[in-house]
């Protein structure tokens, strides 16, 4: 799984700024979690609380701040699975503004169900549905 066949405009608000005048280091994790949910949703209609019969809890972000990013800057937020575990994966960002990388990172989801408290296995149909569309058997729009 290479290249990214999802993305998301942004455009940065007043309420992303922080006392330098820039996107605030929150405010990225924010826009991950946007793009997370836009990527699920473009796959099968999943969401963070349904992959398929579980939801997904996230134990580990990381993030690299490559640019600052300041008010009314238009943003493309990319996203991918970059590796499919037995009941985890790494979801893989990349924020762009007009093809500057200003933002990277990735996180840790465990599939979870909420109901036993406990992570599970990553349900099938979800494995398959990220399978088919990271092979480019779908296309983004």
């Amino acid at each position: 799984m290479s290249d990214f066949h999802f993305s998301m405009p942004l455009r940065v608000r007043v309420r992303d700024l922080n006392y330098g005048g820039h996107v605030g280091n929150d405010v990225v994790l924010g826009y991950f979690q946007e793009g997370r949910a836009g990527y699920l949703g473009r796959i099968g209609g999943f969401s963070e609380v349904d992959i398929g019969g579980c939801g997904i809890i996230l134990p580990e972000a990381h993030v690299n701040y490559r640019a600052e990013m300041f008010l009314g800057d238009e943003l493309e937020l990319k996203v991918r699975i970059g590796e499919l575990g037995r009941s985890s994966m790494r979801m893989e960002y990349r924020l762009e503004r007009a093809g500057e990388v200003t933002a990277d990172g990735w996180t840790a989801l465990v599939a979870f169900d909420y109901g036993r408290r406990r992570p599970v296995r990553l349900p099938q149909g979800f494995v398959e549905a990220v399978t088919r569309f990271e092979t480019g058997e779908k296309d983004n729009e």
